[in-house]
């Protein structure tokens, strides 16, 4: 399954689409007024599938992940000189790649790939591809991506 993920050019808060292959829209991300980043995300119908939460009173950036209303664990950048890096409490996953340059992937506790991620360029707003070869894993692929992306546009941009 593959998840184009477009934030939205004229927003006051973060937002986004997420499409599948075809173009249709799978997911909506609408942003929060919060202290800091709040960010719910709707399935097609409009349902309340997800929040990623940052925690503020955190010595590193800390996000935590709800379905619905559920805790399920959350993501923290940890300290490191010269490029970002983050543990997941969540699923045993892990992520690895090129965090700087937007081409990275996400594991599983048993080394197999659960999605990769990459920026596409020349786009008037921030584009991600998404790629996750198991549907199910989708939602929280797509979790951890936008936790990752209000990290890097909170504290490196």
């Amino acid at each position: 399954m593959q998840l184009l993920f477009k934030q939205r050019l004229f927003s006051w808060f973060d937002s986004y689409d997420i499409y599948d292959e075809a173009g249709n829209t799978v997911y909506t991300v609408q942003g929060q007024l919060a202290w800091g980043h709040c960010l719910k995300i709707f399935d097609a119908d409009g349902t309340e599938v997800g929040t990623v939460k940052e925690k503020i009173l955190s010595w590193m950036p800390k996000f935590e992940l709800y379905l619905g209303d559920a805790y399920i664990g959350c993501i923290n950048r940890e300290f490191a000189f010269f490029k970002p890096k983050y543990h997941i409490e969540c699923n045993d996953w892990q992520v690895e790649g090129d965090l700087f340059g937007w081409d990275y992937s996400i594991f599983n506790s048993l080394g197999a790939q659960v999605a990769v991620i990459s920026k596409q360029l020349l786009n008037w707003t921030d584009t991600y591809t998404i790629d996750v070869p198991q549907p199910q894993d989708a939602l929280l692929a797509l979790m951890l991506v936008l936790a990752i992306d209000a990290d890097k546009c909170s504290h490196q941009g």
